[in-house]
């Protein structure tokens, strides 16, 4: 092991509390319930709601399976120290090679979607405001997070828990409203098959829903990455992706069946992200000027988003740069702050530069869609490599500790979980419900391999020439410094 200084992250500067709303923020509960959850409606239609229920348990496996691995390993690597303690330090470098490269995509995913819903409201309210003027509010957003990002983890993640909490309190007093205007109306039918939608009868309707909705609940393990800068990691990252994951889900399914049964679960595969038959038609044609705290919801869920995905792209950097598999540079830290600065500015400018790119070359919608597609694809492989990990960890470095359901039986539940997302998030049609992609879109599959094929380069050379440094992707830093106090220059030495 290296026995260098290492720049050091502020430790215990968060409690749980701030790091169970970095996994919240991630997943976008309010993003999702308007706009991702939405898209499983056009096949199980009114039984959506037990699509959603589907998806969570579903989830609830693989979050079970991140939740032990950060107990056992609380590191700012999360993923990449994970598969490479669990599989093969190999692994560790790829997997952390390509969660670096998606998250830090997320930011400028969510900017686009922040500027086009922003500048698109606007439009329909004041018909003088250009529809695609949308690029100043993305910019805007950018700043917010930057800023975040550089005053360090603790105002970011108080932050997150303050813009966290708006938007779920938004659903939820919106959920129980609808639930009360719906009255007789209200029935268990829709966690059962007899409202899916014409073509996709039954428990296919159901599962093909489910696949849809399982996307939303992406982000759970946004945590993880900032375990070295909480207290009491172990117990704290274990409750954190768990909590998120169960929490949230719940809300997903109260927020789904409120709006199927006021909607009227016959006509549910007809509800959409937009459009009189949406979260946000409804709340304009029934609930008066409610309509704005949802899009104020939406809005602010953007932002909590981009926050928490680009604390998780520049700390799980900090800690392969830290080993020296990534440039020295996002290994920097601010000497007050204790925030890799340098990282954050590098996040910023690709926010920046992706956004404005792919925005004004194709239109923000369409840009979106392809970031979209990047980004979900890379993270349920991400997802379905964790799980074989979390086996492969307790079958062989830890076999006192290993439970058969927990440790064996729930990795295989969850990878068959997401197999499925990840053929629809590519758009290979292997099941019937699955569209194939279309240019520009469809460019996604290219972009992705052109990555990961350049990881698998950059692997090579380190194995030939510093194999050490690989070999350092499994080590949990936090074990080495925890009986050693950082120096004032807020340098650790170990």
């Amino acid at each position: 092991m290296s026995e260098e200084a290492v720049p050091g992250l502020r430790r215990e500067a968060i409690g749980l509390r701030e790091v169970l709303f970095q996994s919240i923020t991630a997943m976008a509960p309010a993003a999702a319930v308007a706009a991702s959850i939405p898209s499983g409606a056009a096949f199980a239609g009114g039984s959506l709601p037990l699509s959603v229920l589907i998806a969570l348990v579903a989830c609830l496996f693989t979050a079970s399976c991140v939740a032990e691995l950060a107990r056992e390993m609380p590191a700012a690597g999360s993923v990449a120290t994970y598969t490479a303690q669990g599989l093969h330090p190999s692994v560790g470098f790829l997997v952390g090679w390509g969660y670096v490269f998606v998250e830090a995509l997320v930011p400028p995913l969510l900017l686009l979607q922040l500027g086009f819903t922003t500048a698109g409201t606007l439009h329909q309210e004041w018909s003088s405001y250009p529809g695609d003027l949308w690029w100043p509010w993305s910019l805007a957003g950018a700043a917010v997070i930057a800023a975040a990002g550089y005053l360090g983890v603790r105002a970011s993640a108080r932050f997150g828990t303050v813009l966290g909490v708006f938007e779920v309190l938004v659903f939820l007093v919106f959920a129980v409203w609808l639930i009360a205007k719906a009255g007789g109306d209200n029935t268990l039918s829709v966690f059962g098959t007899s409202h899916t939608a014409k073509g996709y009868d039954g428990i296919s309707g159901v599962f093909a829903g489910s696949v849809y909705t399982v996307l939303a609940f992406a982000g759970f393990e946004a945590a993880a990455p900032l375990a070295e800068e909480t207290k009491d990691p172990r117990r704290t990252m274990h409750r954190a992706v768990l909590g998120a994951a169960l929490s949230i889900g719940l809300v997903y399914v109260l927020t789904t069946y409120a709006m199927s049964v006021y909607f009227g679960p016959d006509r549910f595969s007809g509800f959409g992200a937009s459009g009189a038959g949406s979260w946000e038609g409804v709340a304009r044609a029934s609930f008066g000027l409610f309509w704005v705290l949802v899009f104020l919801a939406v809005v602010n869920s953007t932002i909590a988003n981009a926050n928490a995905c680009a604390t998780v792209s520049t700390r799980t950097a900090f800690a392969l740069a830290r080993i020296r598999v990534f440039p020295a540079l996002f290994a920097r830290v601010h000497p007050g702050h204790r925030s890799p600065v340098a990282g954050v500015a590098v996040q910023c400018a690709v926010s920046v530069a992706v956004m404005l790119g792919l925005g004004l070359a194709y239109d923000p919608v369409t840009a979106f869609l392809l970031l979209a597609t990047v980004i979900v694809t890379v993270v349920i492989g991400v997802y379905i490599v964790v799980n074989l990990a979390c086996a492969g960890y307790f079958l062989r470095r830890r076999r006192e500790l290993l439970k058969p359901v927990r440790h064996l039986v729930f990795p295989v539940l969850g990878i068959i979980a997401f197999v499925p997302a990840l053929l629809t998030a590519a758009g290979l049609p292997v099941f019937d419900f699955v569209t194939e992609l279309t240019p520009p879109v469809s460019y996604a599959g290219p972009v992705v391999g052109a990555w990961m094929s350049a990881g698998v380069v950059i692997l090579i050379f380190l194995l030939r020439r510093h194999p050490g440094r690989i070999a350092e992707t499994a080590r949990v830093h936090l074990d080495e410094t925890s009986t050693t106090a950082p120096s004032q220059s807020g340098v650790v030495q170990s």
